[in-house]
């Protein structure tokens, strides 16, 4: 099978640039061409960008894809290193969630700051933040 770019971004639902730019950073390996010059995509192409937009919509960077690429190449390594590499991912994550509950918190006290409508020269989240007085 050889699909053009397009066909390709169709089926993995991931845009034409999307899809050079992997190719650029060596995500994906580099397709043939037509007679044209036009790229022709295998289904190789296809089930690998499919493994990289999943690992993308988990928040991956793309060195950890990249890595879990390299390991995914390798079949017959341990698959340890990729145990630690998502659990490194999950310890960010986590790092993340708590941030963003210290986020939550900070707007949830600026928020009450103002309860109600009124000229925005007395509006206490105006003042608050004028003034830094709303941190948590």
């Amino acid at each position: 099978m050889n699909i053009k770019i397009g066909e390709l971004a169709k089926r993995t639902e991931c845009q034409a640039e999307t899809i050079r730019y992997y190719e650029k950073e060596g995500l994906l390996p580099e397709p043939s061409r037509s007679s044209g010059n036009y790229r022709l995509y295998s289904e190789e192409h296809v089930e690998r960008l499919r493994f990289i937009r999943h690992c993308r919509t988990l928040d991956m960077a793309l060195e950890d894809v990249r890595a879990l690429l390299k390991y995914r190449d390798t079949p017959e390594e341990d698959c340890g290193d990729v145990n630690a590499l998502l659990d490194e991912h999950i310890h960010e994550v986590e790092v993340r969630v708590k941030e963003l509950m210290q986020l939550k918190g900070h707007l949830t006290i600026l928020r009450e700051k103002c309860t109600s409508a009124k000229p925005t020269e007395s509006c206490g989240i105006l003042q608050a933040l004028s003034d830094c007085s709303c941190h948590v």
